[in-house]
């Protein structure tokens, strides 16, 4: 008896502590959205023409809506080049339709073969890059959605001195079942929150690849996208290592919309997992301080050893709302969470238990395709002898 009240005090001990560093966390981040709101977008003096390079593969419901947006932008010299692996792409069929809506655009359909590594947006993105007219670039990802201001905004902001890359914040649009909708309210309050503390802590050290805009000469500067194929998170890397270059990576005031789909429940959890297993082998300490982000489910867990600590739940749970409404209601304007706010005590205990999960196993299951992921978040494989990226 007296062990187990022994082991019960350390329990709430260690539990109470991490608590506390976790309430400080959402003080830090809305702290961070704070600092971000009151930084103004950048006004362009010098419009520099830009190529788009979006790679595509199928066609999902909003593929030419999305597609619509970029060729709709309000800038004065863009060429966007395309990408499929192959003619009989569905998305091929939907690009040839809006290049046809927009003559006036500069645009190309480039054909990238299929893809011997497991990313093939890179693989893609290999492929467009020599097609490339101009110096700038914007890479943007299929199930992107821009107002019609983007290209002017990130560019104005990529035109500052010392700078070599901007990345976009995006508020995760989810289709109609519970699941994706679970995960966009994650992202729309706990991946902006994070990426928001570690901009008001220490900067931008990392970039998201939904939308980027960026040189060619920062890009061969790293290595070019030939060295970024062999990693999950591309992205990621990409903005980490221009970083270590003393070069600026700063995160966009324009926010962009990223459709998430409408997966069912296994296939929403092997995609979460998927991740989560990847940032675990390629960011431990980062993994592991991501503990600090999950009040709720800490506090739950602490009620549960100590039932006296029912006030620490309901604490715990209005600093997660001042966070969710400093990011996700102030920044990103997400409609979804006006409509289900009361569902992000779901998504907190779900979000704890993918992180839990996320230190076992080294293996992904991603576009059918078994990966290891090695401790710098590459993946352990080679691309089969005599490969070579060709394009048509």
């Amino acid at each position: 008896m007296l062990n187990h009240l022994y082991l019960a005090r350390i329990l709430s001990g260690i539990l109470l502590a991490l608590l506390t560093g976790s309430l400080v966390y959402c003080v830090l981040a809305m702290l961070g959205a704070w600092r971000y709101r009151r930084s103004g977008a950048k006004q362009g003096l010098f419009y520099p023409p830009v190529s788009v390079l979006r790679p595509l593969a199928g066609a999902a419901d909003n593929t030419e809506e999305n597609l619509r947006s970029l060729f709709s932008q309000q800038y004065p010299a863009f060429e966007i080049l395309l990408s499929v692996h192959t003619p009989e792409d569905p998305a091929a069929e939907v690009a040839r339709r809006v290049m046809a809506d927009f003559p006036r655009i500069p645009s190309r359909l480039i054909v990238a073969g299929p893809s011997p590594l497991p990313n093939a947006k890179v693989w893609s993105l290999r492929a467009l890059l020599p097609e490339a007219s101009y110096e700038h670039l914007v890479m943007s990802d299929s199930d992107i959605r821009h107002d019609p201001h983007c290209l002017s905004t990130v560019i104005a902001e990529l035109e500052q001195p010392n700078i070599a890359l901007v990345t976009c914040p995006y508020r995760a649009v989810a289709g109609p079942r519970f699941w994706p909708r679970l995960e966009a309210l994650g992202l729309n309050t706990d991946f902006l929150a994070g990426m928001l503390t570690q901009r008001f802590l220490n900067g931008m050290d990392f970039a998201i690849g939904c939308t980027l805009a960026t040189r060619k000469a920062d890009l061969a500067s790293i290595g070019g996208l030939e060295m970024m194929q062999r990693y999950l998170a591309e992205d990621f890397i990409i903005g980490n290592r221009l970083h270590a270059k003393g070069r600026g990576v700063i995160l966009s005031r324009h926010v962009i919309e990223h459709y998430i789909g409408n997966d069912p429940f296994l296939k929403n959890w092997k995609h979460r997992l998927r991740w989560a297993r990847s940032t675990r082998r390629s960011r431990r300490a980062g993994y592991i301080g991501e503990i600090f982000t999950k009040p709720f489910a800490i506090s739950l867990l602490l009620w549960a050893v100590t039932p006296k600590a029912l006030g620490l739940v309901i604490l715990a749970l209005m600093f997660r709302a001042g966070v969710a409404w400093s990011t996700a209601f102030a920044i990103l304007e997400d409609p979804l969470l006006e409509r289900c706010w009361w569902l992000l005590p779901v998504e907190d205990v779900a979000s704890f238990v993918t992180w839990c999960l996320g230190f076992f196993g080294k293996t992904i299951l991603w576009r059918d395709r078994e990966l290891v992921i090695a401790p710098d978040g590459s993946f352990e494989m080679e691309p089969p002898p005599g490969e070579r990226l060709s394009s048509s």
